[in-house]
């Protein structure tokens, strides 16, 4: 007998095809873990920050560079906690895990959508009738670096963590759950949340922050690529920015 004439071990029934992995990877135990991860990740930043503006500002009274520093070396400190999560867990890289990957669509268009998020944004707080509020970062911007360096961290590292943190690793779980138009929504209000501080937690301000949110996670969700909701979200603020700039009520003396 040959080994073509045996049995079939499984009595001739096909195998059931393989499960698909799970998307994302992740659970809400590394969601824990990572919410945990910020308060020792940004005290940190501030700490260190502290020091080193201490020995080197010379005597330098703007708040600016020391709150920003402190700010990008919480939020370095946060990723990397993540990357060492998914990494000894599973084995996966941060980066392509986040979807840091150009995804769908021209960047031209994903910075377009921004701009035109900005103007809907400004749009509706006028007909609801926004509040004129004093928010902290206006008193930030006590000289020309202050301004540089607020507008730079706008259009740069400041999108490109949120968009990791919230619409690259909150919203896919979310979505897993509670599907895109629930997870979309669901992540936009703790991001709107997290700058509540900033606006004097104006109800209206903050209603305007989550559509943002939620026009970035839309962005995150049909491009598949969370760069293309951080560019959206950077041309975003910098519209603001610049409208800000525009006004010129705000800005110090001598800029």
């Amino acid at each position: 007998m040959s080994a073509w004439d045996l049995p079939d071990p499984a009595g001739g029934a096909e195998l059931p095809p393989p499960r698909p992995a799970k998307d994302p990877f992740w659970d809400y135990r590394d969601f824990l873990l990572f919410g945990a991860a910020a308060i020792p990740s940004f005290l940190a930043g501030a700490l260190i920050a502290r020091g080193l503006f201490t020995v080197f500002s010379h005597g330098s009274r703007s708040q600016a560079p020391e709150l920003l520093a402190a700010q990008f070396l919480g939020y370095g400190f946060w990723f990397t906690a993540l990357w060492f999560f998914l990494w000894m867990r599973y084995g996966r890289p941060l980066w392509k895990s986040l979807a840091w990957v150009p995804g769908q669509g021209a960047w031209s268009r994903h910075a377009a959508e921004g701009v035109v998020l900005a103007f809907g944004v400004a749009l509706g707080a006028m007909l609801l009738q926004a509040p004129d509020i004093d928010m902290p970062i206006k008193r930030l911007l006590d000289s020309r670096l202050s301004v540089l360096l607020v507008g730079v961290a706008a259009a740069t590292a400041g999108p490109v963590c949120e968009e990791l943190a919230f619409r690259g690793f909150f919203m896919p779980l979310l979505i897993r759950s509670f599907g895109p138009a629930a997870g979309i929504v669901l992540t936009a209000l703790p991001f709107a949340l997290l700058h509540g501080p900033q606006y004097g937690w104006s109800w209206r301000h903050l209603l305007f922050i989550v559509i943002a949110g939620a026009g970035f996670g839309w962005k995150r969700y049909r491009s598949g690529s969370t760069i293309a909701a951080a560019v959206m979200h950077a041309a975003y603020n910098v519209t603001f920015f610049a409208g800000f700039i525009l006004q010129g009520k705000d800005m110090p003396a001598k800029w």
